[in-house]
């Protein structure tokens, strides 16, 4: 059974720093595109940040520059770097893994962590 499991999450004052990490168990996705979500309270999930196996990353706008997403396929490992955290970054994390393994904006991901919170004060 495939499991996704976050961790990092936590409380900072804006400007501060965190790192998110995603382990995966059940099967290896040393080839599969990994990527970032976020849920605020009232809003719809949105993507925050994808990695394919060759490292290639996407962002969304509204984290360009101050997330970082990066991927050690040697222990299954996804993580997400973020620097001068803002308010708005409030959200729970999801970590998610796609079947694909080439990227491309709006592919389906078909498994899903718990998530994780992160609250940013100002």
């Amino acid at each position: 059974q495939v499991q996704l499991v976050e961790s990092g999450g936590g409380s900072v004052q804006a400007g501060g720093s965190l790192r998110l990490s995603c382990a995966a168990s059940g099967r290896t996705f040393n080839r599969n595109v990994m990527g970032w979500f976020r849920q605020a309270p009232g809003k719809e999930r949105e993507f925050v940040a994808a990695i394919s196996w060759s490292t290639r990353a996407d962002y969304t706008d509204a984290v360009k520059g101050r997330f970082s997403i990066s991927r050690d396929n040697a222990k299954n490992t996804v993580s997400l770097q973020m620097n001068s955290l803002k308010p708005e970054d409030t959200a729970v994390y999801y970590c998610a893994a796609s079947e694909g393994i080439y990227y491309y904006k709006g592919m389906l991901y078909n498994s899903w962590g718990q998530g994780t919170q992160v609250t940013v004060s100002s």
